[in-house]
């Protein structure tokens, strides 16, 4: 029976051409939201490239190759971040204020290992009290909805202005993701989404919406431009806060990877896996990616739900290809022509995947909330569900950026609503069941 399946788990290593293409894969659904944070915060593209790759080899290091997910830089950090280095789109900040961050990040890493080691001491079900079904799972709704803005305008958008080039290259690359990862078979059906954004980029560059000039400009071997962090004190204030509302999204992240894995695992016959029980590790690993990526001048980072949803997809959970897709990122970000030719895809074809990609991290908080059981007749269990999406969901479209102004603060529209959703759970679990 397990020979008729097609997948990978973790430990599984797929053959060599199988192994560079699945990793490719895995780069291009990661590298346009780790360019854009790099261009929102002040970050060198090159070196935040770099620290990507270089981190998730440090991840897997850490968890002995044991949870299959990508570190990639985070939206939730680009606020603060940004009240630090000032930055202004596309602009490259001062070294000094680059490196007054990475400080910042370096200190908010420490939290997510200290809360890695306490999940770690006192056991799942230590952290379960304080996160719940009810909260991963609304979370990673919040998430996964709240990047559709994103996805839809990059996918009708072509340099801020609506355009109909931009409309038909999107929707023939979603149609072709969603068709290739529904009908075809074997090899063929665990590259749905490379395939797709191939067949969005031919189109491209049929319409004439490619400009090849940028990959034949400049030294073709440069490296990143490394900073290292300085000591400030303002910037831990502003950004070590950050890591706390990091945390349920990284252990929705880890529980939708262990029902998908476990998923592949129970139709192949295999072992079951106990990922979720690696929260602490799993944190731990975290946090040091926002160390090992800060140390050399990346953004404050986080598992990647774009992987995630990519490997759902794919059924392809093979830590060896997240390894591979790390390595080769850090070699493009030192070759300019390689770096240079994956930012000619246009945004319309990468948003035409994500249209895809996103849903599927939204629907992956259904799955945990389903998984679990969760009682959606429970009184308090509404109550937090409901709070959480409507704060992460109303303050993401209902303000610039997703910053709720309250009491002379911007609060980060997901962040405010993991803390609020945690805080009114611990509240109301003092009431008899």
């Amino acid at each position: 029976m397990s020979t008729l399946i097609h997948g990978y788990l973790p430990e599984e290593r797929p053959t060599f051409g199988k192994l560079i293409l699945f990793a490719l894969q895995q780069i291009l659904v990661m590298f346009p939201a780790t360019v854009l944070v790099a261009l929102l915060t002040g970050f060198h593209i090159s070196t935040t490239i770099f620290a990507s790759g270089f981190a998730t080899l440090c991840f897997i290091f850490v968890t002995k190759g044991k949870i299959p997910l990508y570190y990639g830089s985070s939206f939730s950090y680009i606020a603060a971040i940004v009240g630090i280095t000032g930055a202004k789109f596309g602009v490259v900040a001062s070294d000094a204020l680059i490196s007054a961050a990475q400080f910042g990040v370096i200190m908010s890493g420490l939290v997510s290992i200290a809360a890695g080691l306490v999940v770690s001491r006192f056991g799942r079900e230590a952290i379960e009290r304080v996160l719940p079904p009810t909260i991963t799972g609304s979370i990673a709704i919040v998430i996964g909805i709240s990047l559709t803005g994103v996805a839809m305008t990059g996918a009708v958008l072509e340099n801020g202005v609506a355009s109909n080039n931009a409309v038909i290259v999107a929707l023939i690359t979603l149609v072709s993701t969603i068709l290739f990862s529904v009908y075809l078979k074997g090899v063929w059906a665990q590259l749905p989404i490379l395939l797709g954004i191939l067949v969005g980029y031919g189109v491209s560059i049929a319409l004439g919406m490619v400009d090849f000039a940028p990959v034949f400009a400049g030294n073709v071997i440069q490296a990143p431009h490394f900073t290292f962090p300085t000591v400030s004190w303002p910037a831990v204030f502003a950004i070590m806060p950050i890591a706390i509302a990091t945390i349920p999204e990284s252990t929705a992240h880890l529980f939708q990877l262990d029902i998908y894995v476990n998923d592949l695992a129970k139709k192949k016959g295999a072992k079951h896996y106990d990922i979720a029980e690696k929260l602490g590790l799993n944190l731990i690993g975290d946090g040091i990616g926002d160390i090992v990526s800060s140390l050399i001048g990346g953004p404050a980072g986080t598992n990647y739900g774009e992987n995630l949803s990519t490997m759902a997809i794919t059924k392809n959970f093979s830590v060896w290809v997240l390894g591979v897709a790390a390595v080769i990122t850090m070699v493009i970000s030192f070759v300019n022509p390689l770096s240079a030719l994956v930012l000619t895809i246009p945004a319309s074809v990468i948003n035409g995947a994500c249209i895809y990609l996103f849903g599927i991290i939204g629907a992956q908080g259904i799955a945990i909330m389903i998984e679990r059981k969760v009682d959606m007749f429970n009184s308090k269990n509404l109550a937090i569900i409901a709070t959480i999406l409507t704060i992460g969901l109303g303050g993401t479209y209902g303000f610039a950026g997703g910053m709720i102004p309250a009491f002379g603060f911007q609060l980060p529209a997901i962040a405010t609503a993991s803390v609020f959703g945690i805080l009114l759970n611990l509240a109301l679990s003092f009431t008899k069941e």
